[in-house]
């Protein structure tokens, strides 16, 4: 059967938008990943030059080379950046799992009248600028901010939580918590209640039922909200400036320092290729353990 052009333009019209917006600017990064850092503006070398025609492209191609790579292989501050970029998105996705699923179960087994209240609530955030809501936790976090204010009132020592991991936690946790609750609230809203109804009446308790029954039948959201939160923690940087400090090493600060401060751009793409080339690995996982479960639901 013949397509019409529209329905061919709305096939197509997702592959244009991936080429558009991300393969065209992954294969930029990529080549000045590839180059060499320079006093010149932009400051990498080499450049086109078009002037010469397929000739200055092929010096162009010839000049490009992996020694970013092997400096980034030998340099033990990339991969200590990657290591605690990838221990505080686990750990931030975990304690939002924490956190995020109980809500989220509480959301779906509510009164069908107060679903919205509560989903309203969650969203709610999302209406105010993310920086915003980052400096409201500097407001609250400092040494003469809000909760400080609040222990001195009832006769409690201060904390001093500013500039350290718990903070760190603390606004990763606040800022991805939608993205954790949404998903897992999607799934379990839909289940059949009957298969509770029907645990219960062959004897087993609550809890079991949960571990039995509701859990298992909540993984596919528990897997979306993990992707959705685990995958912009790796490579967050306002949480980290604003609430960890200049202690807190993570690969977003990294970047930005090659970027802004240390104007090594080669550097910078290298780190970037390399972070988002580690983030694919849980998206294939995640989309071969989808196919695996549409299999076998066949």
């Amino acid at each position: 059967m013949k397509r019409k052009p529209g329905e061919r333009l709305a096939a197509i019209a997702p592959y244009l938008w991936l080429g558009l917006f991300f393969l065209f600017p992954f294969v930029l990064v990529l080549k000045l990943s590839l180059s060499d850092q320079a006093l010149a503006m932009p400051p990498y070398a080499p450049q086109i030059d078009w002037s010469a025609g397929l000739a200055g492209i092929k010096r162009f191609l010839d000049a490009l080379d992996f020694e970013t790579y092997a400096r980034l292989k030998s340099d033990d501050l990339y991969l200590v950046a990657y290591l605690s970029s990838l221990r505080f998105a686990a750990i931030g996705t975990i304690l939002c799992l924490l956190v995020g699923y109980p809500i989220a179960h509480g959301m779906a087994r509510c009164a069908p009248g107060r679903r919205n209240l509560l989903l309203l609530a969650v969203i709610l955030p999302f209406w105010t600028s993310f920086l915003i809501r980052v400096y409201a936790w500097v407001a609250i976090l400092k040494p003469e901010g809000l909760l400080n204010m609040a222990l001195e009132a009832v006769g409690l020592p201060g904390l001093s939580l500013l500039n350290t991991p718990v903070s760190v936690y603390i606004g990763l946790v606040y800022c991805y918590l939608p993205f954790m609750v949404l998903p897992i609230y999607a799934v379990l809203e839909r289940q059949d209640h009957s298969l509770l109804e029907a645990a219960a009446d062959l004897g087993s308790p609550p809890w079991k039922t949960f571990w039995q029954v509701t859990f298992p039948l909540s993984l596919p959201g528990v897997a979306a909200g993990a992707l959705l939160c685990f995958i912009p923690m790796v490579g967050e940087f306002v949480v980290p400036d604003l609430l960890g400090g200049a202690q807190t090493l993570m690969i977003g600060k990294t970047v930005w320092t090659e970027f802004f401060s240390n104007r090594d751009w080669p550097s910078a793409s290298a780190v970037a290729v390399v972070l988002l080339l580690t983030l694919v690995i849980p998206i294939v996982l995640y989309q071969r353990q989808q196919a695996k479960a549409l299999e076998t639901g066949q």
